[in-house]
């Protein structure tokens, strides 16, 4: 990769960890559900009019939408509801990774490589160790159900790997276009409608502005820029170059919860964090081959020597 492309994926992930304070801000106002389907429903519309639908099948489009826009985004939001830490969101939503694996193993029969299972072994051990402690000093609901987001946004990327789609801006703007109604329906069902009702009729208020710039910036920054700036570098830069970049995510997550909440995150996740984190990297390293060197064959009795000058070292193309 290149230097400027290096730093067009800092800043992505920069801005995705400063996504996790911003969405803190804009639960303050909006409930899960009906902040997932405003986040949605924002980039639908202008996707409808302006963009072309992706030259997919209709079953990969649909499965990206569902996982990563209603499933994940539906328990990411709960769980930060019920008391998840910005910063802790944003590690524990590495599970997503070893979920990928495993799911693209089991759909598409992809070969486990032993570097892989060591790396994905370590990230499930150490967001096993995040849900004891968190078991034993507070309440576990709030990381399981971040656990659940990160599991459907592992399936969304299985099924945006079953898409190959020529256009993956595209593809990611339309998939917005699929939770919408399933998340107002669910804000009507867990919500109630006066809540949504209260919701939209204080927008104008001093205490709800901080929530509806944090509902712009989910919308504009992190998802039309960021996504808009990586899906960019996934087109000029092998996928194994870009993706682990997304491990800084977490840690501007846990920065920038820290500086703006003054959030605490105890030493015993952090370690275990930083294990999530280092398995996943481990495990996206590239495979080594290690390809054979014909060597010379022993001289025949009564043969003349071969000239070494003569030996071919490299061919040309």
């Amino acid at each position: 990769m290149s230097l400027r492309d290096r730093l067009l994926a800092v800043l992505v992930a920069v801005l995705w960890g400063l996504n996790f304070p911003a969405t803190e801000i804009a639960l303050r106002h909006f409930p899960p559900m009906l902040l997932g389907a405003l986040r949605w429903a924002l980039l639908a519309i202008p996707a409808v009019l302006f963009v072309p639908r992706p030259k997919v099948k209709l079953r990969w489009l649909i499965g990206i939408g569902v996982g990563i826009g209603l499933v994940q985004f539906a328990f990411l939001y709960l769980g930060m509801a019920a008391g998840m830490p910005s910063g802790l969101a944003s590690l524990v939503l590495q599970c997503s990774a070893p979920f990928t694996v495993l799911l693209a193993a089991a759909v598409f029969k992809e070969r486990l490589h032993r570097r892989q299972v060591i790396g994905i072994g370590i990230a499930v051990l150490g967001l096993a160790a995040i849900a004891v402690y968190r078991s034993q000093v507070a309440a576990l609901l709030p990381v399981v159900l971040t656990l659940a987001g990160g599991l459907g946004w592992a399936i969304g990327n299985v099924c945006s790997r079953g898409a190959k789609a020529p256009n993956p801006l595209h593809l990611t703007l339309w998939m917005a276009v699929v939770p919408p109604v399933p998340m107002f329906a669910l804000s009507l069902i867990m919500d109630g409608p006066d809540r949504i009702a209260g919701a939209f009729s204080t927008l104008t208020s001093g205490a709800a502005w901080e929530s509806v710039l944090g509902l712009l910036y989910i919308v504009i920054v992190a998802a039309l820029v960021g996504y808009g700036i990586w899906n960019t570098l996934l087109s000029r830069n092998p996928s194994s170059s870009v993706a682990p970049f997304s491990m800084l995510v977490p840690i501007v997550g846990v920065l920038s919860s820290w500086a703006a909440f003054g959030e605490h995150i105890p030493v015993a996740e952090l370690v275990a964090g930083a294990a999530v984190i280092g398995g996943v990297l481990y495990a996206s390293r590239p495979v080594r081959v290690l390809l054979s060197v014909p060597t010379l064959q022993e001289p025949v009795a009564g043969a003349a020597p071969v000239d070494p000058g003569l030996v071919p070292t490299s061919r040309e193309p």
